[in-house]
């Protein structure tokens, strides 16, 4: 259980939400300083791309887009980390975080080995637009700790499912299990549809999939707090 000693804007964060914070923004930061280096080099690219590192599956975690992208997920992190670490404790915390992190990112790679493959086979009939799309999903990185943040939010759902959250848009109250519910939705909505854009919506899925099945688990083996 994590005991509050400090103080200060970060003093009132717990040690592994204040440090994801620090790391994050930093990395936003230098990211903003050396361009293009940082995207290269340390987001997740496609396994198959020659621009892929297995180190970038974890780095690509304390990477973003932009600060909005950085804002919404540290945001989210803050507002249902903290209790998490608090009632789970700092190490607890820290492994399930990286763990949803990285099925997040597992899941994300499946998807685009499926969509490869498809791509690959219309590209060798000689699909020229086919071809494009190829070159396109082995050099787009994926950045943004998103995956992990949904598995937060999943397991905030799962341990407080009567909470009462607070919408701001639209301005209703939401029982904590409907609106896990309904963001997991709404994510294998748009990723089955591909109309969500340049979001990895599967991602999402995988953080949420993966923080599904280590809550079950714990509790099987009766350590869910321990």
């Amino acid at each position: 259980m994590y005991i509050n000693r400090g103080s200060g804007f970060f003093g009132a964060f717990p040690p592994v939400i204040k440090n994801l914070v620090i790391i994050n923004a930093l990395m936003l930061l230098i990211t903003y300083i050396t361009g293009d280096f940082m995207y290269e080099k340390f987001s997740l690219f496609y396994f198959e791309s020659p621009l892929f590192k297995p180190y970038q599956l974890i780095t690509h975690m304390f990477m973003h887009g932009g600060f909005i992208h950085l804002l919404f997920n540290m945001y989210s992190l803050v507002i249902f980390g903290m209790v998490l670490e608090q009632v789970w404790g700092s190490k607890r915390f820290f492994l399930y975080y990286m763990i949803t992190g990285l099925g997040a990112a597992l899941l994300h790679s499946l998807v685009l080995y499926i969509d490869a493959s498809s791509l690959a086979s219309a590209a060798e009939a000689g699909n020229f637009a086919a071809m494009q799309k190829l070159e396109l999903l082995y050099t787009t990185p994926t950045v943004g700790a998103s995956g992990a943040v949904y598995g937060v939010l999943l397991a905030y759902g799962m341990l407080f499912p009567n909470n009462v959250l607070q919408l701001i848009f639209p301005p209703i109250a939401l029982k904590a299990k409907w609106f896990v519910l309904i963001f997991g939705a709404i994510e294998l909505y748009l990723g089955i549809s591909n109309t969500g854009g340049n979001v990895a919506h599967f991602a999402h899925l995988g953080g949420m999939i993966f923080g599904f099945f280590l809550i079950k688990y714990w509790k099987k083996k009766n350590n869910l707090y321990f």
